[in-house]
C-alpha cells in the first residue's frame, strides 16, 4: 500500500514538474539502500559471531589443562578462595592463558595466569574488586569450591569458565562449555549440593538474540 502511494506521488508530480518527480523517487531509493545496508550488516554482525563462536571452540580444544586443574595450580601459587576461572585471550592477542581470581583471607583479590598446556604459573598481579563482603556472604555456608564446580560440569562439555554468580536469590557457580562441535552451553552448580542444571535464562536470551537474527 505505501508503495503504491509513492507511485501515485511520483506520478501527480511528474505532471508539476520532472525536477520533483525526480527528488520523490530519490528518496524511496534512499529508503531501499537504508533498509540493504541495515540487512548487509546484520549478516556481517551474525557472521562475526559464528566466527568468535568458532575461534573459541579451537582455543578450548587446544587447551590440555582442565579448569579444575588450573584452580589447583593457581591456589598452590596463592592461597584462598577461587570465586573465578576463565579461559581467555592475553590482552586480547591470539595467545589464550587461564585467569583465575583468588580471594586471600585478607580480603585482597589476585589474578592469577596459567599457561593452559602445562598448567605453570606465568604470573599473578593483584586487583581492587568492590564486591568482596558481596562474595563472602554469597559463600558462606556453601560446600562447593570453584574447583569441584568445575569438575561437575566437565560432565557436560569441555569448561571454559567457571565463575561465582553472587547476585539475585538463587545465588550459584556458573561454568560454560563447549562441545566438541563447538556449542555453547551454560550451566548453574548448586553451592551446597552440587547439582549441575542448565541456565534456562541464558538459553532463553540465546534463543531471543537468534529470534532477532
Amino acid at each position: 500500500m505505501k508503495r503504491n502511494i509513492v507511485i501515485a506521488a511520483v506520478t501527480a508530480a511528474a505532471l508539476i514538474g520532472g525536477g520533483t518527480a525526480t527528488a520523490l523517487a530519490t528518496t524511496g531509493d534512499d529508503g531501499g539502500s537504508a533498509r540493504q545496508a541495515a540487512g548487509t550488516q546484520l549478516s556481517k554482525d551474525a557472521q562475526d559471531d559464528r566466527d568468535d563462536r568458532d575461534d573459541d571452540a579451537a582455543r578450548a580444544a587446544s587447551a590440555d589443562v582442565t579448569a579444575s586443574e588450573a584452580i589447583a595450580s593457581a591456589l598452590k601459587h596463592t592461597s584462598g578462595t577461587v570465586v573465578s576461572a576463565e579461559l581467555d585471550d592475553e590482552d586480547d592477542s591470539d595467545k589464550v592463558i587461564w585467569k583465575v581470581d583468588v580471594l586471600s583471607g585478607d580480603n585482597t583479590w589476585h589474578s592469577v595466569s596459567i599457561d593452559p598446556s602445562n598448567g605453570k604459573v606465568l604470573g599473578s598481579q593483584t586487583d581492587d574488586e568492590d564486591d568482596t563482603a558481596q562474595v563472602r556472604a554469597a559463600l558462606k555456608g556453601s560446600s562447593v569450591t570453584a574447583e569441584q564446580a568445575a569438575k561437575a560440569a566437565a560432565g557436560k562439555g569441555v569448561v571454559t569458565s567457571v565463575d561465582l554468580d553472587e547476585d539475585g536469590k538463587d545465588k550459584s557457580w556458573e561454568a560454560e562449555t563447549r562441545t566438541s562441535g563447538g556449542a555453547e552451553q551454560d550451566w548453574k552448580i548448586d553451592l551446597t549440593s552440587g547439582k549441575v542444571t542448565a541456565d534456562r535464562s541464558d538459553a532463553q536470551d540465546d534463543d531471543d538474540t537468534d529470534d532477532q537474527d
